[in-house]
């Protein structure tokens, strides 16, 4: 089925025409982006996870591999999440790392398996219908007491389509409620870029801590 076909407004037909995006984009993509530098957040996510390293890490939305290297030559274990099947080609031809190929919305992750999660410009996709179910499961994955962290756009909760993508522009507050409903501790925030003022600092970056499941 052509994706600009399907219903807009369902959470499996949304993720099919965004990764069809992507599939078209890739290597437009993978050039736009190959020289951001996350440092800072790649920083925030290893700083709050305890324990010793080599940390093993899921990068959620891992694109071309860009930040799978990143973890990599840091001395961890890196494995690749991506629902486009360009970008899961390429961070495997790119990487000597495990890249799997899922769906947000059709996640099938070993439980307790992760000390952190790396979620940078990719949890933002996820419609807001579906996103509790998505952090139910992410927070399934980590081990006891392992660390979230994610980037996304930040806006005033409204959402729709960009061109062929679907994104979600969270603010802080709206965040807050999803994560601290699936059972996430916040332990910091801050915006990107650093150094501007705030209505120049268009990503709401946080870190979170997976707290034990209630019975």
């Amino acid at each position: 089925m052509n994706p600009m076909a399907q219903d807009p407004t369902d959470p499996k037909d949304i993720a099919a025409r965004t990764l069809a995006y992507y599939e078209r984009h890739a290597e437009r993509f993978r050039a736009g982006t190959e020289g951001h530098d996350v440092s800072q957040n790649i920083a925030a996510l290893l700083r709050h996870i305890e324990g010793n390293p080599p940390f093993r890490i899921l990068d959620i939305g891992c694109g071309p591999g860009r930040d799978l290297k990143t973890f990599t030559s840091l001395g961890h274990i890196a494995i690749g999440l991506e629902g486009s099947a360009q970008f899961a080609a390429m961070a495997r031809d790119s990487t000597s790392c495990e890249v799997w190929q899922q769906d947000f919305l059709q996640l099938n992750l070993p439980d307790h398996h992760f000390d952190g999660l790396f979620a940078n410009a990719s949890l933002f996709h996820v419609p807001s219908s579906a996103l509790p179910g998505v952090l139910r499961q992410l927070h399934a994955t980590l081990k006891p007491r392992g660390v979230l962290f994610s980037s996304n756009p930040r806006g005033n909760n409204e959402e729709g389509w960009n061109a062929d993508r679907y994104g979600v522009y969270h603010d802080l507050d709206g965040w807050r409620r999803y994560l601290s409903a699936a059972r996430f501790e916040e332990l910091e925030h801050y915006y990107r870029p650093t150094d501007l003022p705030r209505d120049q600092q268009p990503w709401l970056a946080t870190v979170w801590r997976a707290l034990p499941a209630r019975a």
